[in-house]
């Protein structure tokens, strides 16, 4: 059996939706569609809706912060 390469495509099982990685990088949707479109995280098409993988998302993450919107953060809630 051949071992993955960085290249291979993902598993179906790891693709989740734009709007999922979202939730999860604290980046907004419309920002992690632009950087599907301009090819600067790994994402597919199917009909109206994007997949990526968490993978890929946390791979852009971890190049450093850069010009363009923030990540949102998280609430705190003060104690009482």
């Amino acid at each position: 059996m051949e071992e993955p390469t960085e290249d291979s495509q993902p598993r179906l099982n790891d693709l989740i939706t734009l709007k999922q990685a979202a939730e999860t990088s604290g980046l907004s949707y419309s920002h992690l569609r632009l950087l599907a479109r301009q090819e600067k995280i790994r994402a597919i098409r199917l009909g109206h809706e994007w997949f990526t993988t968490a993978k890929d998302v946390d791979e852009y993450l971890a190049q450093g912060p850069r010009p363009g919107p923030k990540r949102r953060k998280t609430p705190t809630i003060p104690d009482q």
